[in-house]
């Protein structure tokens, strides 16, 4: 039985593999970050101009949409075009915390709005809401809706702040930030929104 000699090697080859490693593992972490900046610039991109997820907080927009449950809101509807009559959207308010909030598109820029008791008035001629909107419990208006606005409220009238809350008021269009489409929580009220 015959012994091998190990092999040796030179003291600048041991240098090159460990340099070697070196980048390698360097260059791993690099492409790590990568991946991790890209998916977070999709992420970021899809969120801004495709759809977001949001959370219905609060009841006033009961019996249309309840607390606690998940939307998906697009974006893009209105990138390219302006929200319609009675779509749900959601949108910011001025001056205020910086929270979505969810409300339904009741009058457009430069009509005239006004509720007596549960009827919807625009232009003076009554308006058919077809929707469960709850009953309104105080006359409002008219009001003219400015130029670039929209007058929104929630279908929970009597529990809804609101476009008819003067500290709220109509909101400017830049503010409405994405068309309301599906419920997709819980999954026992999973629905597509009509409006």
């Amino acid at each position: 039985m015959k012994l091998r000699k190990r092999e040796q090697t030179p003291a600048g080859e041991t240098e090159q593999t460990d340099k070697k490693e070196k980048k390698s593992l360097i260059r791993e972490i690099y492409e790590w970050i990568m991946v991790f900046v890209v998916a977070g610039a999709l992420a970021l991109t899809v969120r801004t101009l495709i759809f977001e997820p949001v959370r219905v907080d609060g009841e006033s927009m009961m019996n249309t949409l309840h607390n606690g449950e998940f939307m998906i809101t697009t974006k893009y509807d209105y990138l390219l075009g302006d929200p319609e009559r009675f779509d749900i959207v959601i949108c910011k308010y001025p001056n205020t915390d910086g929270r979505y909030r969810v409300k339904r598109v009741v009058g457009m820029p430069g009509e005239t709005i006004e509720l007596r008791g549960n009827d919807l008035y625009i232009d003076g001629a009554r308006v058919e809401q077809p929707f469960d909107a709850r009953e309104n419990l105080r006359d409002f208006g008219p009001l003219q809706v400015p130029e670039g606005s929209y007058f929104l409220m929630g279908d929970n009238r009597p529990n809804s702040r609101d476009s008819r809350d003067s500290l709220v008021g109509p909101i400017p269009r830049r503010m409405i930030r994405g068309h309301v489409r599906a419920v997709v929580f819980p999954l026992t009220r999973v629905r597509l929104m009509d409006y």
